[in-house]
């Protein structure tokens, strides 16, 4: 197996930052370091349009990322590009977001409203907590009246340092359901941002990395660029055993500190000195799968590690080798709708624990 650092087979990352770099602000732990060491150039893309690029930029500085605006994309610059090809220049729009969402909205040369009665031809949806019923039936209003609805993304939930928040998503749901029209997203999963961010630093070989399937991970697939996933943030195993092949990474890792590791580990395989088999199956789709241990298998594949990877040990862990072992098997076919894994030894067990 080679020793070679999955991020030297890169020239740039391209990095979501809720339950990937940090939470709401606080950075995960060793993810600066990862980042830094990694010696590849970092794009920060993200579905979180509540902050100028400016702004996360700033941030970002503040946890010992070296960053300007030119390295951050957001789901508002993608929303305001896109709705400025869906309706006349200098129109008037309405933007339930921040300020420096309508700010984005100003630059593009739109007249920035609050109000349905001022005709909107346009309502751009982002995240801000500050948004509440006023501000939603205004929506409502606008588009109920034929306003052209984008939203900056679409995600239901937001990490936060206490949990998973309500995400613009969420807040989406509640004007779709009081108009009946779903919004054209902006943000990722649609490979619009991917695309902008190799085209800015004139990447030939990107790598995209996420801790959200439906987001981040499907964005790339979509994008067609290369993916590692990170069990930060939102999607978890069974989540990485559910998925469907648009959101399916082509690594695994356990944190940042993967970008450390050698593709070889990361990749969904054998290993460990494990192996699987699904065991039943039923019209519904659900799957049971069984894990078996084997430690003579696990003393060669060991030995095969590089001791470069030493320093990521987490991302050998048993929990990680199991893991990438069921992924293989599971992956073969179409996803399955549900996933239980059953450990058939003791060591098999103790590796499951940590999936809850």
């Amino acid at each position: 197996m080679s020793a070679a650092a999955l991020s030297d087979a890169h020239d740039a990352l391209l990095l979501d930052l809720d339950g990937t770099v940090w939470e709401g602000g606080r950075a995960i732990l060793g993810a600066v370091e990862a980042i830094v060491g990694s010696g590849v150039a970092a794009l920060y893309v993200t579905n979180n349009a509540s902050r100028a690029p400016g702004v996360v930029a700033e941030m970002l500085r503040g946890i010992g990322l070296g960053a300007d605006s030119r390295d951050v994309i957001t789901s508002a610059e993608a929303a305001v590009e896109l709705v400025a090809s869906r309706i006349p220049a200098g129109s008037r729009v309405l933007v339930l977001g921040s300020d420096s969402f309508k700010d984005i909205a100003r630059s593009a040369g739109f007249d920035v409203v609050d109000s349905a009665d001022a005709e909107p031809a346009a309502v751009l949806h982002g995240h801000n907590p500050a948004t509440g019923w006023a501000e939603l039936s205004e929506a409502a209003l606008a588009i109920r009246a034929g306003a052209v609805y984008v939203a900056s993304n679409v995600d239901s939930t937001l990490p936060m340092e206490r949990g998973l928040m309500v995400g613009n998503g969420s807040m989406v749901a509640a004007v779709t359901h009081a108009t009946g029209v779903v919004p054209d997203s902006a943000g990722k999963p649609a490979a619009a941002m991917f695309h902008s961010g190799v085209r800015r630093v004139g990447a030939s070989a990107p790598l995209a990395v996420g801790d959200r399937l439906d987001t981040d991970i499907a964005g790339a697939v979509a994008a067609g660029i290369p993916s590692l996933h990170v069990l930060t943030g939102v999607s978890g195993f069974y989540d990485l055993c559910a998925a469907s092949a648009e959101q399916r990474p082509v690594y695994v890792g356990a944190d940042m500190s993967a970008l450390g590791c050698s593709a070889g580990v990361l990749s969904v395989g054998q290993q460990g000195g494990f192996s699987a088999a699904v065991v039943a199956q039923d019209a519904s789709g659900h799957r049971v799968v069984e894990l078996s241990f084997d430690a003579d298998a696990a003393g060669v594949w060991a030995a095969s590690v590089p001791e470069a990877q030493v320093g990521s040990a987490v991302n050998v862990s048993p929990q990680l080798c199991a893991l990438r072992t069921v992924l293989a098997v599971l992956w073969e076919s179409s996803a399955a709708t549900s996933v239980e894994v059953r450990p058939a030894d003791d060591a098999s067990a103790r590796a499951l624990e940590a999936w809850w």
